[in-house]
């Protein structure tokens, strides 16, 4: 979800779909921007998330997760795991890391 939504900022363009390199899978993922507004929606948890930055609401979980961008970077915090994180966004690609997992995650994200 934060993937998608860093790229849709970051870009201004719709996402319609993330690949988790990590997992192999092909996500169903898609959000769109209008403004500092974003609405998104995960076919794979068949659940809404979006919201108005910093703050942004993921249904499935009934949880905030916050979304800083500055650039092409961007930093935040997931309230529901209790983890900070930061992440790069490039053209087709959005670099994460889990400040709690000491790990970096790569998603491709293709969009529209």
């Amino acid at each position: 979800m934060v993937a998608a939504a860093a790229h849709a900022f970051v870009f201004r363009q719709t996402v319609s779909g993330v690949h988790d390199h990590a997992t192999g899978q092909d996500l169903q993922i898609a959000a769109e921007t209008r403004g500092d507004r974003l609405q998104g929606f995960d076919g794979d948890r068949s659940s809404r998330f979006g919201g108005r930055l910093p703050q942004l609401y993921d249904g499935s979980d009934d949880a905030h997760v916050s979304l800083e961008i500055e650039g092409a970077t961007a930093r935040g915090f997931d309230q529901l795991s209790k983890s900070h994180y930061s992440l790069t966004v490039t053209d087709q690609m959005v670099q994460l890391y889990d400040h709690a997992a000491s790990a970096w995650f790569a998603f491709s994200i293709q969009s529209i």
